[in-house]
């Protein structure tokens, strides 16, 4: 019998999911599938800079499964880039981490290490702060098309 299927934890769904080479209408070029957890995986060791062993934690992964992950990704990108094709982020199987916030000007962040809500936007101190309510994803096209299923 295998093991169940752990859904990746991502910090946030990116507002921009599609990137494509200037000049070239979509309808002429490939596209490549970048998942969310893929590019979670990208965004914490390229843009956060963590080790694998702190990306896979944050990611609620083993290390070799966060490797794995970051080499497909890592292999996508340069695929699209290199050879003209456009980068869709969509899909995968993830869970939005637990305390995100987002202010009124839709600044998100994780808060960590703190025992209540933050009282003010790291980025702009906007007062206005809502929880991110987390949800569960199961493949799906995101963003209201497809198969998707929401709980916990």
């Amino acid at each position: 019998m295998s093991r169940p299927f752990k859904c990746r934890r991502i910090a946030n769904v990116p507002e921009v999911t599609h990137f494509k080479p200037a000049g070239i209408p979509l309808d002429d070029l490939d596209e490549i599938v970048l998942s969310l957890e893929e590019a979670e995986a990208l965004r914490l060791k390229e843009l956060e800079g963590l080790e694998q062993e702190r990306g896979a934690q944050k990611m609620n992964i083993s290390r070799p499964t966060f490797q794995r992950v970051l080499a497909s990704a890592r292999f996508k990108v340069a695929d699209a880039l290199l050879n003209g094709k456009a980068i869709r982020i969509d899909g995968g199987n993830y869970e939005l981490a637990r305390n995100r916030y987002r202010c009124r000007r839709r600044h998100e962040w994780d808060a960590e290490n703190i025992s209540g809500p933050p009282m003010a936007c790291p980025r702009c101190n906007d007062t206005d702060i809502r929880h991110v309510v987390p949800g569960r994803h199961h493949g799906g096209a995101g963003r209201g098309h497809g198969r998707h299923r929401q709980g916990e």
